[in-house]
C-alpha cells in the first residue's frame, strides 16, 4: 500500500516536474521567436534608412556639382562682362600689286588679335604712327614701292612674305600709337579675322610708356 502511495507520488511529481520544463521551452521559443521578428524588423529598417541615406547623398552630389557647374558659368560671364571679346574686320579685301596696301588702328585699351590668312605671300607689319609717317615720307620721296616702304622705314614687328600671321598684340592695352599695315608684291585676296579683348592696362605701355 505504501509503496502503491509512493509510486504515485513520484509519477505525480515528475509529470509537475516535466510539465515546468515544457512550459519554459515554451515561453523561451517564444521569446526567442519576438526577438528575431524584432531584428528582422529592425535590419528592414536599418537597410530603408541606409538605401535613403544613399538616396539623399545622390541627390546632394548632384547639386555639388550643378553648383559647381552654375559657379563655372558665373566666373566666365563676369570675364565676358570684364573683358569684353569683339571682331572688328573680318571682311575679305584685295591687294593689287605692291603700291597697295590695307591698314588699320590698333585700339587704345584693347588686346589686339591679329588673325588673317591670303592666297599668295604678304607682308604684315605693326608700326607706331611715327613710324607709319616715315613710311608715307619713304613712299612719296621716291624711296620704294609702298610695299617696300611700309615694312622698311622702322617697325615694332613684322611678319614678311608670309600667307598667315597669328598674334596676340599686348602694347596697345595702354597706348594709342598703334596701326597694322598690310602690303603685298603681286594680287592676293587676304582672309582677315581680326578681334580685340577689352584689356585696359594699369599704366602706359609700348611707346606711350
Amino acid at each position: 500500500m505504501f509503496q502503491s502511495r509512493e509510486r504515485r507520488w513520484w509519477t505525480a511529481a515528475l509529470s509537475a516536474a516535466l510539465l515546468i520544463t515544457a512550459s519554459g521551452i515554451g515561453v523561451i521559443y517564444v521569446d526567442d521567436t519576438n526577438n528575431q521578428s524584432t531584428i528582422r524588423s529592425l535590419t528592414t529598417q536599418n537597410e530603408s534608412l541606409t538605401g535613403r541615406n544613399q538616396i539623399l547623398n545622390d541627390r546632394l552630389k548632384t547639386t555639388q556639382a550643378n553648383l559647381t557647374a552654375t559657379l563655372g558659368e558665373l566666373a566666365k560671364t563676369k570675364a565676358d562682362l570684364e573683358h569684353p571679346h569683339l571682331t572688328i574686320w573680318n571682311v575679305q579685301q584685295q591687294l593689287k600689286g605692291p603700291s597697295w596696301y590695307l591698314a588699320g588702328g590698333i585700339p587704345d585699351t584693347f588686346t589686339y588679335h591679329l588673325q588673317a590668312t591670303s592666297t599668295g605671300p604678304m607682308s604684315v607689319s605693326i608700326l607706331t604712327l611715327e613710324q607709319w609717317a616715315k613710311a608715307i615720307q619713304c613712299v612719296d620721296n621716291g624711296g620704294g614701292s609702298t610695299h617696300w616702304c611700309l615694312h622698311h622705314s622702322g617697325a615694332v614687328m613684322s611678319w614678311l612674305s608670309v600667307t598667315s600671321v597669328n598674334y596676340d598684340f599686348h602694347l596697345g592695352e595702354g597706348c594709342a600709337d598703334y596701326i597694322a599695315v598690310f602690303t603685298s608684291s603681286s594680287t592676293v585676296t587676304v582672309t582677315p579675322n581680326v578681334s580685340v579683348t577689352y584689356n585696359p592696362a594699369s599704366s602706359a605701355t609700348g611707346a606711350c610708356a
